[in-house]
């Protein structure tokens, strides 16, 4: 149902869609730009260094691409006011009626160029990451700050505010990040095509399988560890790593993941189409700090797969404890290494929660379900 404001918000017909990663626009938004279209909204979208051949693919499904220069994880301020320039100059050129920001800088840079601008603009906070989690050092605490300064800057330019989670939202406006908490809605993540991620079946022996950008908040020293401590514990147990390094302050070095490596950690680099890799693991593991929505928990959910994952935002809402897998503490080995051992030498369990993952991702958390959801609370009617 509408809200009575709805009335005064004029038809969109034109949409730029901002992200801080150019594949992020196919992998993770391919299918709401695609449902955009279908409206009839004529859609375009940013990100950094967008390569030829995404372009191409967004031009099929009917979006026009735009390179902006932006440093996913720097610090610099001079280069972020260089892409909020940027942005101001694309919006004048296509005029936009609705922005959508999703990850951090887009989220703030973009609301911020899209008040300016006089334009309509929503931020979808998929996951609050480096931002939220504590640590130490004056470094991350002074970016914290500045980062949360900015957020609450560029919400006060919003429309609403998008969350993926309870606890996203509740921390968000803990940490003064949103003045006004009418602004808030909910959606159950990004959302899984459960046509392309499909069931398939599970192989007898224990295979584990983590996906992520190699992070140390995705918990990778953690899981290394727990490799260590099920040596001779698991008779033909694998565990696999896959995903690319990355920049900033929280990536891990090469020394890092060579370490790993050397734990008994298979490394199977990054992948650009993850699901051979979950179709030959039985169980999927991610020990991650915090998330939005974990999409690597959906897409292995999608194709009957059981978790293993930790009692944290974002992760606790994919899993049922003992139903679809099984949630432990953060940042204990210990803990890990049981939950893997305890699946792992179960294959009638891990049969029983793959089955429930499946049913518990099409009720909830299917692409179309999703999309519906951001299409309303962004008030877009079919053209």
């Amino acid at each position: 149902m509408r809200s009575p404001s709805a009335k005064c918000i004029a038809p969109t017909r034109r949409i730029l869609v901002n992200g801080s990663y150019a594949p992020s626009l196919i992998n993770f938004r391919g299918p709401l730009l695609r449902a955009m279209v279908e409206k009839g909204l004529e859609v375009h979208a940013s990100a950094p260094d967008i390569p030829a051949e995404i372009a191409d693919e967004l031009a099929a499904i009917g979006v026009k691409a735009h390179s902006l220069p932006l440093q996913r994880t720097g610090r610099g301020l001079l280069g972020d006011i260089g892409y909020f320039r940027a942005l101001r100059r694309l919006m004048r050129s296509i005029r936009p009626d609705c922005v959508l920001g999703y990850t951090v800088k887009p989220n703030i840079w973009g609301s911020i160029a899209a008040k300016v601008s006089g334009v309509r603009s929503y931020s979808w906070v998929t996951g609050l990451g480096y931002v939220f989690i504590e640590g130490d050092g004056l470094g991350r605490k002074a970016t914290q700050f500045v980062a949360r300064q900015l957020y609450r800057i560029a919400t006060a330019c919003n429309h609403k505010v998008i969350f993926q989670n309870p606890d996203d939202m509740a921390d968000f406006i803990a940490h003064r990040c949103l003045a006004d908490t009418s602004k808030t809605a909910m959606v159950n993540g990004s959302g899984v095509d459960t046509a392309h991620f499909s069931p398939a079946p599970l192989p007898d022996a224990p295979i584990f399988l983590l996906i992520a950008r190699l992070l140390r908040s995705k918990g990778l020293a953690e899981y290394g560890d727990a490799v260590k401590l099920l040596k001779g514990r698991l008779p033909g147990g694998r565990f696999q790593l896959a995903g690319m390094l990355d920049e900033g302050p929280d990536a891990i070095s090469q020394a890092e993941l060579d370490a790993l490596i050397a734990s008994g950690i298979e490394y199977l680099g990054p992948l650009s189409d993850v699901r051979p890799a979950i179709a030959a693991a039985s169980v999927y593991v991610l020990p991650s700090w915090r998330e939005g929505t974990p999409r690597t928990v959906l897409e292995a959910m999608a194709m009957g797969r059981p978790i293993i994952t930790n009692d944290v935002p974002g992760c606790r809402q994919t899993t049922v404890d003992g139903h679809n897998g099984l949630l432990v503490q953060p940042h204990d080995a210990q803990l890990l290494a049981d939950a893997m051992e305890r699946l792992g030498q179960d294959s009638a369990m891990r049969e029983r929660m793959g089955q429930a993952s499946l049913d518990r991702v099409r009720e909830i958390y299917a692409v179309e379900r999703v999309n519906a959801a951001m299409i309303d609370i962004m008030e877009i009617e079919a053209i």
